[in-house]
C-alpha cells in the first residue's frame, strides 16, 4: 500500500534528477481569489511524469532491469520513461498512439527509447504494450495505476506544502488519476483540511463519470486536444484513491482550455499543453467554490506541439473576443467595402483577413457576401461593431 513514507524516500531519490519547481503567484488570472502555479510544466522532460517513472524504475532489481522496461503513453510518461531508462543505461520501449504529437514522439526516441506507433488512442497503446511485455519479458511501467509511480508523483504535494503551507485547494488535472491520488495522499496526510480538487477534459471524463457513479467506467470514444488525459478507463488503484481522498472532480471543455492556455502564456508568459492548463480553466471558469481562497493551480505539463498551439490561440482568441468573424450582405457597388472597413477603423477594431464572394447562390444578382476577420477587445466591443453596421444600414448574415 502507498504510505506517506514511500512518498518521503521518492522525494529523497528524485532529489538529485528532478526540478523542484517553482510555485508562482498568478496576480491576474483571477479577481476572485489568490491564485498560484505550480510549474510542473518547467520539469524535466516537460511534465511531472519524469518524476514517477524515474522512482518506478530506481526501485527495479538488476534482474528486471537487465530485461529491460515498457511502457505506454500519449507522450509525456514515455519521455520520463525513456529518460529515466537512460540514466540507469537500461533498454526501454514505449507504445504510443499514432495520434501523439510528433514533438512527442521525436523528443521520447531523444532519450534513446525504441517507439512502436499504435493506432487508436492511449488505450489502444496500453493493449499493445501488455502484450508485448508478455513477449519480451520486459518490466511494464504502468503510467499511473502503480503505487511506485504514485508515489513519485506525491512528491509533488509536499513540494506544494512546503512552498505554500497556507494554501487552501490544490487544483490538479486528472487522466488515468495517478498525479491527483499520489498529491490527494501526501496533502490530505498532513493536512486533512487542504481541499484537492480533480480536473477532466469535457471529451474525456472516464474518472468523473467513474466517481460520479461509484464504478470504474471505460469511455466508448474520447475527443479533446488534451491528449495527455485523454484517458477512456482511469485505473483501479487511483479509482479508490480518488473516492477516498479527493473532495470534487469537474470537468472543462476544450474552449475554456484553449483560453486558460492564452491566459497563460499573455498574462503569465508560460506554454502548458492542454493536460496541464485544465487545473488554470477551471479557476479562470469559477467551476469550483474556491472564492476568496488561497488555490495552488497544478500546471502538470507544458509540450504541447507548436502546430496545435497556434490553433488553440485562436480559438482561445475567439473564446474571449478578441478575434471575430463577420459575414455581410453588400449590394455590390463601389465604395461599399471602403464604407464598411471606416466604421470598423472608427471602432478600433483591426481588420486581419478579408474575402469578397460574388458567387454565393443564395445572395441577390447585384449582391455579395463581404467576409471579415477582426482583431477585436472582448464580447462587448464586437457587439458594438455589430449595432453600427446594423444602425448604418448593413445586414450581418453572421
Amino acid at each position: 500500500m502507498l504510505t506517506l513514507d514511500k512518498i518521503y524516500h521518492a522525494s529523497y531519490v528524485l532529489k538529485e534528477v528532478i526540478r523542484p519547481t517553482d510555485m508562482i503567484k498568478a496576480t491576474n488570472i483571477s479577481d476572485d481569489c489568490e491564485i498560484y502555479l505550480k510549474t510542473e510544466n518547467l520539469q524535466i522532460t516537460g511534465a511531472f511524469k519524469a518524476r514517477g517513472a524515474y522512482y518506478k524504475i530506481s526501485q527495479l532489481t538488476d534482474e528486471e532491469r537487465s530485461k529491460g522496461v515498457i511502457a505506454c503513453s500519449a507522450g509525456n510518461h514515455a519521455q520520463g520513461v525513456a529518460r529515466a531508462a537512460q540514466k540507469f543505461g537500461i533498454k526501454s520501449m514505449i507504445c504510443m498512439p499514432n495520434s501523439a504529437p510528433i514533438s512527442k514522439v521525436e523528443a521520447t526516441k531523444s532519450y534513446g527509447a525504441e517507439v512502436v506507433l499504435v493506432e487508436g488512442t492511449y488505450d489502444d497503446a496500453h493493449d499493445r504494450s501488455v502484450e508485448l511485455q508478455k513477449e519480451t519479458g520486459a518490466t511494464f511501467i504502468h503510467p499511473f495505476d502503480d503505487e511506485l509511480v504514485i508515489a513519485g508523483q506525491g512528491t509533488i504535494g509536499l513540494e506544494i506544502l512546503d512552498q505554500l503551507p497556507d494554501v487552501d485547494a490544490v487544483i490538479v488535472p486528472i487522466g488515468g488519476g495517478g498525479l491527483i491520488s499520489g498529491v490527494a495522499y501526501a496533502i490530505k496526510s498532513l493536512n486533512p483540511n487542504v481541499k484537492v480538487y480533480g480536473v477532466q477534459s469535457a471529451g474525456a471524463p472516464s474518472m468523473y463519470l467513474s466517481v460520479a457513479h461509484d464504478g470504474i467506467e471505460t469511455l466508448p470514444n474520447v475527443n479533446t486536444f488534451a491528449d495527455g488525459i485523454a484517458v477512456k478507463t482511469p485505473g483501479e488503484l487511483t479509482f479508490e484513491m480518488c473516492k477516498q481522498y479527493v473532495d470534487e472532480i469537474i470537468t472543462v471543455t476544450d474552449d475554456e482550455l484553449a483560453t486558460a492556455i492564452l491566459t497563460l502564456i499573455e498574462k503569465q508568459k508560460l506554454i502548458s499543453e492542454g493536460a496541464g492548463a485544465v487545473s488554470v480553466a477551471a479557476a479562470l471558469f469559477d467551476k469550483l467554490p474556491i472564492k476568496g481562497k488561497k488555490v495552488c493551480c497544478l500546471v502538470s505539463g507544458g509540450n504541447i506541439d507548436v502546430t496545435i498551439l497556434s490553433r488553440v490561440i485562436d480559438r482561445g482568441l475567439q473564446k474571449t473576443g478578441r478575434l471575430a468573424e463577420f459575414i455581410i450582405a453588400l449590394t455590390d457597388k463601389p465604395g461599399e467595402m471602403a464604407a464598411v472597413s471606416k466604421i470598423i477603423s472608427k471602432l478600433g477594431a483591426n481588420v486581419v483577413a478579408v474575402s469578397h464572394d460574388r458567387a454565393d447562390l443564395n445572395t441577390d444578382i447585384n449582391s455579395c457576401y463581404l467576409r471579415l476577420s477582426l482583431e477585436t477587445r472582448n464580447h462587448e466591443h464586437i457587439q458594438k461593431i455589430k449595432d453600427e453596421l446594423s444602425r448604418k444600414g448593413y445586414r450581418i448574415v453572421q
